[in-house]
């Protein structure tokens, strides 16, 4: 008798978690799944001809403009953890010693995060724009200096990309890292303050060993998300110049809807799927280890 009222409790359980188990395996696993198998056909539009094993594998990588995407996309891993990183956190910092009109710099901070990822993106191109008609290049003819090339410069071109980016996507995390610092104990700032211990101090010794957990779990997030990177150099650069922006989302876009070769755009998902299952297994180990020392 009581292993039927255990049974049932289990199966209402289920019953009410089913929709949402349905939605997850028809809108994301099924077309996954679907689209490795289909990474390995010849396909025709998006119906499968012929099987073609590793083919559009092997036309990727042989690809002479593959490895350069591929290096792009680690730079703008790179670039995003030098850029974007700190700045969350240093905002966060700033805004916890802030007595006053808290409220109003969450909202001021967060409101980017509100607003179309394209349309951010096209402001800051018209922000880059490379003549006099650009805001920086305003800003900087006003003190009689010329018109950079900005977005036009390759070397240039995936940091001003990760600006725009971090500007747009910092007010989550912010407010993620004012959780965590309006959770450290006031007491052990007050004993640190009665023994005059400086900004600095306080940050090194008291707030940074309180929140590592949560800086080590978002600098794993933010190399995920970042690595998928594809809507701001679509709108921004279209992969140039020279394909000094060009990403592996990008190049998968490009595959799929210039090139009309769907195959190849499968195999470039696929490859980024693969490397991002590795990152969040290494994310998920590190988030349980965080979670027990805690």
């Amino acid at each position: 008798m009581e292993k039927m009222k255990k049974a049932r409790k289990h199966l209402a359980g289920w019953l009410l978690f089913l929709p949402f188990l349905l939605c997850i395996l028809y809108t994301l696993w099924m077309p996954t799944v679907q689209g490795v198998i289909w990474s390995f056909f010849e396909m025709k539009g998006y119906t499968p001809v012929e099987f073609a094993g590793f083919q559009n594998y092997r036309i990727i990588m042989s690809d002479t403009g593959f490895m350069r995407t591929l290096f792009n996309t680690l730079l703008y891993v790179f670039w995003s953890l030098i850029i974007g990183f700190w700045v969350p956190f240093v905002l966060a910092v700033m805004l916890n010693e802030v007595i006053r009109g808290k409220g109003f710099f969450r909202f001021a901070m967060y409101l980017p995060s509100m607003a179309p990822g394209i349309a951010i993106s096209m402001l800051w191109y018209y922000m880059y724009y490379p003549n006099g008609s650009g805001l920086l290049n305003m800003l900087l003819g006003w003190f009689g200096v010329e018109p950079k090339t900005w977005l036009q410069n390759s070397g240039m071109t995936i940091p001003l990309i990760l600006i725009s980016s971090t500007w747009k996507s910092m007010g989550g995390t912010l407010l993620l890292y004012l959780a965590a610092l309006q959770g450290v104990s006031r007491e052990l700032y007050e004993a640190a303050l009665v023994d005059g211990a400086g900004i600095r101090k306080r940050i090194r010794y008291i707030m940074l060993p309180q929140v590592s957990g949560i800086l080590l779990l978002n600098f794993v997030r933010q190399i995920i998300a970042v690595f998928q990177v594809m809507e701001e150099p679509l709108a921004m650069t279209g992969g140039g110049p020279n394909n000094a922006s060009m990403s592996l989302g990008l190049l998968a876009y490009r595959y799929a809807f210039q090139y009309f070769k769907i195959g190849n755009a499968l195999a470039v998902n696929v490859v980024m799927f693969l490397l991002l299952v590795l990152l969040t297994m290494f994310y998920f180990k590190l988030e349980k280890k965080v979670n027990v020392e805690s």
